[in-house]
């Protein structure tokens, strides 16, 4: 039976787990508590892919008073030998005789087979303490899981009524400095910045992490986000102010070999993948940031590709700036959509979070498909 303090010591963890926000991908963010007689003896977070998991680090911590504690952990503990070996094996080792999970493991390897193991042992297991909690942190990790593409998150910064840029093309500045430099917190978490060729030709964006304080979470920020260009006919520029530091893939539909061996060797990965109408198949191209390890994609883009992304019902999130002015009807919209002539032809969203930030205004909103 859970109780309060159950409640609490699953806080902790998820506290913890939240440590990991802009260093874990592509591994889940995951925290870990260990308590005996009501005082926590171990904590620890997954910290970076590839180190030791948080029960890990918990059990460490803990040492022999390990033994005979409760594990509040926020993710299923791992029950397969990957980079790091199977965390429910420690946990039988360590000798704790009772484990409280918030989400069972999305990843196939896993999906109950920790808990299992966990309960084989003679070890008391509950799972779904603050699920939704531990979900939330773990959005895109899930994705990738269950549907095999990243969670789309599309950033656009616009005017009150809905523009983007203005007829000429005029973008610089629509937001204001906070909201500017709250973006670099969504890009900082994502695993991957998504743009259209029209940005990169009509702004040369760099679409890196920069001026990111993250002396909250006691870490520094090191990984830059893959740096993903759509373009269609590989109109690419080679001086391209996003080519600069590497870690960039283009997808383009067009067979341009000459172009490709020209991005290959300035260290870019080109991947060519037409769909029938000779553009990028957008599909393809989300499984394959899946398959490199993508969990959380930020679209920042113009209105073509918001609008076929959109469209084509792959965008599950919007991060809205939206700035006190308006810019007229003559201006650039958020996303091309074409005309509706049916109310149920609509992109409905759901309201996650709003707040001001600085002189702007931040919606979050989720799509809900149909």
């Amino acid at each position: 039976m859970l109780s309060t303090l159950d409640n609490s010591w699953m806080a902790s963890a998820l506290r913890l787990a939240e440590r990991g926000l802009y260093t874990t991908s592509p591994n889940p963010r995951v925290g870990c508590v260990l308590v005996r007689d009501n005082k926590i003896v171990g904590e620890g977070w997954h910290q970076n892919a590839g180190e030791p998991h948080a029960e890990v680090h918990a059990l460490r911590a803990a040492g022999e008073a390990a033994r005979g504690a409760t594990v509040y952990v926020t993710l299923e503990p791992c029950s397969h030998q990957g980079k790091t070996p199977p965390c429910a094996d420690a946990l039988v080792g360590a000798g704790v005789t009772r484990v409280v999970v918030a989400m069972q493991d999305p990843n196939p390897q896993v999906a109950g087979k920790g808990m299992e193991k966990l309960r084989a042992a003679g070890i008391e297991v509950e799972c779904g303490l603050m699920e939704v909690s531990a979900r939330e942190l773990n959005i895109g990790f899930s994705s990738r899981m269950t549907r095999g593409i990243p969670w789309i998150r599309s950033k656009i910064a616009m005017s009150l009524d809905g523009r983007t840029a203005l007829n000429n093309g005029m973008s610089q500045w629509i937001t204001g400095a906070a909201a500017r430099q709250d973006v670099q917190h969504w890009r900082g978490r994502s695993c991957a910045v998504l743009t259209g060729i029209g940005t990169v030709l009509a702004d040369d964006p760099q679409l890196n992490v920069r001026e990111l304080d993250l002396a909250i979470h006691e870490i520094k920020f090191v990984r830059q986000p893959l740096r993903a260009v759509l373009d269609s006919q590989l109109q690419l520029p080679l001086t391209a102010r996003i080519l600069c530091g590497g870690n960039v893939v283009v997808y383009t539909a067009a067979q341009d070999f000459q172009k490709i061996v020209e991005l290959e060797k300035l260290g870019v990965r080109v991947a060519v993948l037409p769909d029938e109408c000779g553009r990028v198949d957008l599909i393809a191209m989300l499984r394959d940031l899946a398959v490199n390890g993508c969990n959380e994609v930020l679209v920042e883009a113009g209105s073509i590709l918001n609008g076929a992304l959109l469209q084509a019902g792959l965008v599950d999130e919007l991060v809205l700036y939206i700035a006190p002015q308006l810019l007229g009807d003559v201006a650039r919209g958020m996303a091309q959509l074409g005309e509706f002539t049916m109310l149920d032809q609509r992109v409905e969203l759901e309201w996650q979070d709003v707040r001001n930030v600085g002189k702007d205004m931040r919606i979050v909103a989720r799509v809900r498909h149909k």
